[in-house]
């Protein structure tokens, strides 16, 4: 089969490899598409290191149909098709005993520990099929849609922690593939008026396509004003940061009511310092919280909705590569701002 083997910082090449073989307690799945993330591209440019193997096989964002199954599976057969929840946790840590296995101590996780789906197939390890990683899927939808559960079950943990509701004003920083699902999230939730702050044009109206009531160009616009105008000088009732821009931190906190929530959504660079006016979060009594992967059931939650139909991503896939250029894929989702999500199809 081929396989893009990623062998270091700005290594990786389209090459022949043998195909996975499975044990009785393993499936083999026919990677139907992988999407790409921001991660893939701090992992080639070596900015992203740990858990991750060299020479290994990239990719957590895949789905794909059932091609083979060991002797012990039940639940699964040939010719279903499946998507995975990346995130393997160990079940008997203290954060996976205490509802945050998304934080396990000793969590592994597909395309960094185990080979990922940058591959025409992909072996699902005993401990993801033990665990319930691994889920069938309606078969009318293409796999490069299903594979868009695993950046939306991410939002479904963010917006838990965000606390969207009824008529909530809510200020998205980032209009890239995951402010498009906070967008949709926070409107199923029920809020009255989301605010999309983005530079590129196509994202900012792909924003207001799907119905964001204000977009925002934050280059050639005043944001602070414009959220006071909108929110009647108050401020929004939550703020996700959806890019990692460290001076977004503390505009958030200036932009965000007394009492109101920000979620640092988007990992920052490096070891992440942002320098924060903390009397804001004393005085206004703000709630500031952090997201990091998703938890099992966050995932099924994405992978039910994007079945539904109730958050839209047909629209958001707007680059298709063969796995033989696998590199070039990677490197158009680090640029961005004319598109949304690449998918890598085998």
């Amino acid at each position: 089969m081929i396989a893009a083997v990623f062998h270091g910082p700005g290594e990786m090449e389209a090459t022949e490899v043998d195909v996975p073989n499975i044990g009785p307690d393993e499936v083999l799945v026919k990677v139907g598409a992988n999407t790409l993330c921001g991660t893939d591209g701090r992992i080639l440019r070596g900015e992203k290191t740990k858990g991750v193997r060299r020479p290994s096989i990239l990719g957590h964002e895949f789905a794909g149909h059932v091609a083979d199954v060991g002797r012990r599976i039940r639940g699964f057969e040939v010719g279903t098709p499946v998507a995975m929840a990346p995130v393997i946790p160990d079940r008997k840590c203290f954060y996976c005993k205490h509802g945050m296995e998304n934080a396990c101590s000793n969590r592994k996780a597909m395309g960094y520990e185990f080979d990922g789906g940058l591959s025409e197939y992909v072996r699902i390890p005993s401990v993801a099929i033990e665990a319930g990683n691994l889920f069938a899927a309606r078969e009318d939808l293409p796999s490069e849609f299903l594979a868009l559960a695993e950046p939306l079950s991410c939002c479904v943990n963010g917006h838990r922690r965000s606390r969207v509701g009824i008529d909530s004003t809510v200020l998205i920083l980032g209009g890239g593939p995951i402010g498009i699902f906070h967008l949709q999230l926070s409107l199923l939730a029920g809020a009255g008026t989301v605010i999309v702050s983005e530079p590129s044009p196509f994202r900012r109206d792909f924003a207001s396509g799907l119905g964001a009531q204000v977009v925002v160009d934050p280059t050639v616009e005043d944001l602070p004003s414009i959220v006071a105008e909108t929110t009647g000088g108050v401020g929004v009732d939550s703020t996700i940061i959806c890019i990692g821009l460290p001076q977004l931190v503390n505009d958030a906190l200036t932009m965000t009511r007394k009492g109101g929530r920000v979620n640092i959504f988007a990992g920052l660079s490096g070891r992440g310092w942002a320098h924060v006016e903390a009397n804001l979060i004393h005085y206004n009594e703000l709630e500031v919280t952090g997201t990091t992967a998703a938890r099992r059931s966050d995932y099924e939650v994405a992978l039910r909705l994007i079945e539904s139909g109730r958050v839209e991503v047909k629209s958001m896939v707007t680059d298709r590569f063969p796995l033989q250029r696998a590199s070039e894929a990677i490197a158009e989702t680090m640029t961005g701002g004319e598109g949304l999500k690449v998918a890598v199809i085998p």
